[in-house]
């Protein structure tokens, strides 16, 4: 049996976290606490708002749309703390995400700086999958 789960007579070790991972996962928890803080922002202005002029743009509209900013920042931060620990879950939530921007950068049928980027981060993620348990 191979993987990283302990075998009879050897100690259980646990995976050494590759220097992409660690990146990913500082750049997307950093990204998914913008996301948390924007949400809460939004969702209290819009709080404001529906009290001082309930014709606002930003009054139910608004407190939906921060909601769903917040529920997003909370998800990558959730995402980001999976990669940091080699979670399998995360890995595959985050190979689904990227090549859903890889399909949809080559759906659009042009080479961009994005489709590049994804597919490189699909690659990398690929090569690094033993880490993950």
């Amino acid at each position: 049996m191979s993987g990283n789960y302990a075998q009879p007579g050897r100690p259980y070790v646990r995976p050494t976290l590759p220097l992409g991972v660690a990146l990913l996962a500082i750049l997307i928890g950093l990204f998914g606490l913008l996301l948390l803080i924007a949400g809460l922002l939004v969702v209290i202005a819009s709080s404001f708002s529906l009290y001082l002029a309930p014709t606002s743009v930003l009054g139910l509209t608004g407190a939906l749309a921060g909601g769903i900013i917040l529920f997003l920042g909370v998800i990558l931060l959730l995402v980001a703390t999976g990669l940091w620990h080699l979670e399998m879950w995360a890995l595959a939530l985050s190979l689904l995400v990227v090549g859903f921007f890889l399909l949809v950068d080559v759906l659009a049928g042009k080479i961009t700086l994005g489709l590049v980027i994804a597919a490189a981060l699909f690659v990398y993620l690929l090569a690094v999958h033993r880490h993950f348990t």
